[in-house]
């Protein structure tokens, strides 16, 4: 239920007198709307979740094209720093161009099923699952009525390369991932549309074709793989991220486990029939994420996104981890390679009692030796370890909860104006939309920081992929009807002056020569706040400006609302009149207005109403309203007029006196 704007009586109510006690219409409308402000407080988030919330809009023509049509199954591809977004569809592939300053265009090359015999009408399409550079053409991959087939793209051309399996799944629901590194290619799609229905992470082009044991997963669903270039070239590791089936079947367990496995790059196979065409180096840990202050637990792994170490130390490459839990609450982990690394090092063997033998199960040999059979034996009979990967840093826990069921993420490393590295989080939400989350500098001290909740689309839906550019600093996003382009420096979204500007702290934003501007487009360095805790104490001016005096007249006994935009969900909003506090609306509070119901309006009751936020040290005056007898303003005006007349006249008067002197 929307209460209606101020300024206006309540439906059921004329703005004339309204004489006794309120009619029932008036009882059951204000009924609804305390139910109303009651289920939007019980459902409201604290501090964590987003300050405020903003549609980006963008520029007409720039910023969002649509499809022509609805993709339900959709695949992103885009190099950093092109201004090309391609995206995968229904029997399609669409080329988004998005050039600086200039209209986005679209142009698409159909790519139909080419097998005739289909079970259904849905079976007959071809829906494009992979894209991916390959040389000087884009390697284009779907289900083709289920004969998973792969086309090459270059200049506009489609060239056809028959059925490749494993490069694409048999339809496009199945949980899928192809990693490419140089000429070999890893893939987790089934070869064999009705065998093998055990999910294996394979190689299938490169050296020596390798799978995992059916036995070392449990109904396995993969989130992310990489490649980890280490000291030593035999070192390098596949490292890959995935939740299974918890083969704790205890009733308070959770359902999945949430993993990371590692294998070497050169891993040749073993030396027994058993071995040799089977991963010899396979390791699982567990990726834990729980927070024991709280006693909360997150099991299931959603997304990977790995931010490597500006300096090249492939040890201090920083993995978040999106997690979420039954009640689809999420956290973000922040683990590092070189923790993961110690733990398949180190660790002993879960439920290996004896001795381990040497190589020790998931070291990686030089010269692309064949690892020992009873090394592999006991790795495959035991291949979880018994340490578990811990979050980074002296608490072990995660970087930050949330009410919000995350999906998907993404990481930018970016220097602020004064010169503070910061590293910024976007979160897509099972709501279509993306928060923008701050962590704490290197210098910094404090909790991370939620500034904004961005809807990205001009028709709301759910994000089906995102995509990263920092070298223009840029996301791309793509639903079922369109793809956007969202600037990370969204800074005309702040409104408040400079106090507004620098309470966001967003990092890409700062307060210049009277607007809230991107530290990007400013030629000089841009006023920025140094301390997350006060930030507007930086600004020129002490206090923010105070509200504009709105009137209204309204008759005795009328019923009335008074509504105060909450443009930030951190801060207490309070309706006061005189000396007291009428209504407060704490954080967290999710109705986007602060509502005064006046019920029964008394001579008591009219007068000034001040709406103000307080958000720690930041007080601001949001709304000014002053409510008259329903008399008061026509008396107002006509004194008004009088006054006017009278200055008038004497004007007049004294001009008269002038010219005749």
């Amino acid at each position: 239920m929307t209460p209606p704007p101020p300024g206006r009586a309540a439906p059921s109510a004329p703005r004339a007198r309204v004489p006794g006690p309120p009619a029932r219409s008036g009882l059951l409308l204000r009924l609804l709307l305390l139910l109303w402000a009651a289920a939007a407080s019980a459902q409201g988030h604290p501090r964590s979740g987003p300050r405020i919330f903003a549609v980006w809009k963008g520029h007409a023509g720039q910023d969002h094209v649509d499809f022509g049509q609805t993709e339900l199954h959709t695949v992103l591809f885009h190099e950093p720093g092109s201004s090309s977004v391609w995206v995968g569809g229904r029997s399609k592939v669409y080329l988004f161009d998005f050039p600086e300053g200039r209209n986005a265009s679209v142009r698409t090359m159909n790519i139909s099923a080419t097998k005739g015999s289909c079970l259904d009408k849905r079976d007959c399409e071809n829906y494009i699952t992979l894209l991916e550079r390959r040389g000087e053409g884009l390697l284009a991959c779907g289900t083709n009525a289920r004969h998973p087939s792969c086309w090459n793209l270059v200049n506009g051309t489609v060239v056809p390369l028959g059925e490749m399996r494993g490069y694409a799944p048999f339809s496009p629901e199945e949980n899928s991932l192809v990693l490419f590194e140089g000429d070999e290619v890893y893939s987790t799609i089934r070869k064999q549309e009705y065998n093998g229905k055990i999910p294996r992470f394979r190689r299938i082009q490169g050296e020596t074709e390798l799978y995992t044991s059916d036995t070392v997963m449990q109904n396995p669903q993969f989130i992310k793989a990489t490649i980890v270039h280490q000291d030593q070239a035999y070192d390098d590791k596949i490292y890959y991220f995935f939740r299974e089936d918890n083969p704790d079947k205890n009733p308070e367990a959770p359902l999945n486990v949430s993993r990371v496995a590692q294998l070497c790059k050169g891993d040749q196979g073993g030396e027994s029939s058993l071995s040799v065409s089977k991963w010899n180096t396979f390791l699982k840990a567990m990726l834990v994420c729980s927070d024991a202050a709280t006693n909360k637990n997150f099991n299931r792994l959603q997304d990977v996104f790995l931010l490597p170490d500006p300096s090249g130390q492939w040890r201090d490459t920083r993995v978040y981890g999106v997690f979420s839990n039954p009640w689809n609450y999420s956290a973000v982990c922040v683990y590092s390679l070189g923790d993961i690394d110690k733990v398949f090092r180190t660790s002993s063997l879960k439920g290996y009692y004896s001795s381990l033998p040497n190589p020790r199960p998931g070291k990686c040999l030089s010269y692309q030796k064949p690892i020992p059979t009873e090394t592999f034996q006991v790795a495959d009979r035991h291949p979880e370890v018994s340490q578990r990967v811990e979050p980074m840093g002296p608490l072990k826990t995660p970087l930050f909860h949330s009410k919000y069921h995350y999906q998907k993420v993404v990481v930018h490393r970016m220097q602020a104006s004064h010169g503070d590295t910061f590293h910024v989080l976007y979160l897509t939400t099972d709501r279509g939309t993306i928060h923008k989350v701050v962590e704490p500098g290197e210098r910094e001290r404090g909790l991370v920081f939620n500034v904004v909740e961005i809807q990205p689309f001009r028709r709301a839906a759910a994000i089906q992929a995102m995509s990263l550019d920092a070298d223009r600093r840029k996301l791309y996003v793509s639903s079922q009807w369109e793809v956007s382009q969202v600037p990370l420096d969204l800074c005309e979204v702040y409104g408040g002056g400079c106090h507004g500007c620098l309470m966001s702290r967003d990092p890409y934003c700062g307060w210049d020569q009277g607007r809230c501007v991107s530290i990007y487009s400013a030629p000089w360095p841009v006023l920025q706040s140094i301390n997350p805790a006060e930030p507007h104490k930086e600004c020129p001016n002490p206090k923010p400006d105070k509200a504009p005096l709105q009137k209204v007249s309204l008759a005795p006994n009328s019923r009335y609302y008074l509504s105060c935009p909450m443009e930030s969900r951190h801060a207490t909003y309070s309706w006061r009149h005189k000396e007291n506090v009428e209504q407060s609306c704490e954080p967290g509070h999710q109705s986007p207005n602060c509502i005064l119901f006046i019920e029964n309006l008394t001579a008591q009751q009219y007068g000034h109403y001040f709406c103000e936020a307080q958000e720690g040290s930041y007080f601001l005056e949001a709304q000014h309203w002053q409510l008259l007898p329903e008399d008061g303003i026509m008396a107002e005006h006509l004194l008004g007029c009088a006054h006017a007349l009278a200055t008038s006249l004497w004007l007049g008067v004294l001009t008269l006196g002038l010219l005749v002197h």
